[in-house]
């Protein structure tokens, strides 16, 4: 909204500083510094809240040192991501943009079924909360409208370089040539980024139309099935993370920034170039929605790191994980999610392994064993002594580590 008034006060009355607003950098740093602000300043008023309404988290005995302390402890802390993040959004960003619709609606979508989960606990005494059916055809629902949309909406396209010879002989007329008219006209595109390969775009529909070319047409199957696949196990890998004080919310701020890195390079026709990477027209209005997205897992940190005075509950973290997922897919970066989203996919393949071993050993010996002391990951280094903080420090490390892994693909192929 701020972004409609200060374009209309520059328009129509030059006001001073109003053309700030037309930088997508300045209203980047905006929506960190008011994301920040929100979630440290009323993330405090929430938890007070969620304290006098009796939302306490209930601890399992699991055996885990420090366990019996966080009972009570605030949870359905995500509340406070979510306003953090779609505050500022909504302020500061373009709303007709649709990757900034498709956000907001993740978001809102993600969080309800987070919430539901959350109040089903609490107030139904239930502690298994939402049915897991019922989460996955919410997280499937969700990469339907995702996949759908990034394939049929007008405006989601990209735009690729003209052939070097042809770049040649316009260079040769026109020195001073922009850089827009290097690039053909926008399309719509089933093309993504597969990374460490010389040649790093594959087009979805490679996959069927191999049968015969008469299939392009269905192509969007493939897209969609793809969004549903990585949708859900995006969020779930960011749920089975959020077991210890400060794990999800930071592993997934350096997962968010990364990506955000990859949003503004690919919106921009000049870095795009540069990088000889995909073109997406208007994909760099992400930048703003991951801006305040990270500023609120930051502020959120703030209450949530060791020892926690809240936690995010499925509220946050479903929401987290289809933010996360959303962005990916927008970008054209969904392929590298298993580098990227490491932390979320070691969580992951933990509870998988351990669950089909245990079932395994018990078909064949008689007797359950287990690959791991507990599951998922982070849950097994407690087991073995660590303190949680320890582990939570080296998670966001390897995080760090995985996050400059992916960035170097830019250039390292």
């Amino acid at each position: 909204m701020l972004y409609y008034l200060f374009e209309y006060l520059e328009q129509q009355f030059q006001f001073p500083g109003a053309s700030l607003f037309g930088f997508l950098t300045f209203r980047a740093a905006m929506a960190v510094i008011l994301s920040l602000l929100i979630s440290t300043i009323y993330g405090k008023r929430i938890i007070t809240f969620l304290r006098k309404k009796q939302v306490g988290e209930t601890i399992r005995d699991l055996g885990l040192e420090g366990q019996v302390e966080k009972a009570g402890t605030p949870t359905m802390g995500g509340l406070i991501i979510i306003l953090a993040t779609l505050l500022p959004v909504v302020l500061i960003a373009k709303l007709e943009n649709i990757y900034i619709i498709l956000l907001i609606i993740t978001t809102l979508w993600m969080g309800t079924i987070g919430f539901i989960d959350d109040y089903i606990k609490k107030f139904k005494n239930d502690k298994q909360g939402l049915k897991g059916k019922f989460k996955v055809l919410g997280q499937v629902g969700l990469g339907l409208i995702v996949g759908l949309t990034l394939y049929f909406h007008d405006d989601v396209t990209i735009k690729e370089e003209l052939p070097e010879q042809v770049q040649r002989q316009l260079l040769a007329e026109n020195p001073n040539i922009p850089e827009a008219q290097l690039f053909d006209v926008a399309e719509k595109s089933t093309k993504t980024t597969i990374p460490f390969v010389k040649n790093n775009e594959f087009d979805y529909s490679s996959l069927i139309t191999w049968i015969s070319p008469d299939l392009e047409s269905y192509a969007w199957i493939i897209f969609v099935l793809v969004s549903i696949v990585i949708v859900t196990a995006v969020s779930n890998g960011a749920n089975l993370t959020d077991g210890i004080d400060g794990l999800a919310a930071g592993t997934s701020a350096i997962v968010v920034l990364t990506l955000g890195i990859f949003a503004w390079v690919s919106g921009n026709i000049i870095f795009s170039k540069y990088l000889n990477i995909m073109y997406i027209p208007q994909v760099e209005e992400i930048t703003i929605y991951i801006a305040a997205f990270v500023g609120a897992l930051v502020g959120f940190l703030w209450y949530n790191a060791y020892p926690a005075q809240v936690f995010m509950g499925d509220t946050g973290s479903l929401t987290i994980g289809g933010i996360i997922a959303v962005i990916a897919i927008a970008v054209r970066k969904e392929w590298l999610i298993p580098v990227l989203c490491g932390i979320f996919l070691a969580e992951n393949l933990s509870v998988m392994m351990q669950v089909s071993y245990f079932k395994y050993t018990k078909k064949k010996y008689g007797e359950g064993r287990r690959i791991f002391k507990m599951s998922p990951l982070h849950h097994h280094y407690q087991k073995s002594g660590y303190h949680e903080s320890k582990i939570v420090t080296r998670f966001w490390i390897v995080g760090i580590l995985l996050a400059i892994i992916s960035i170097v693909t830019l250039k390292i192929r």
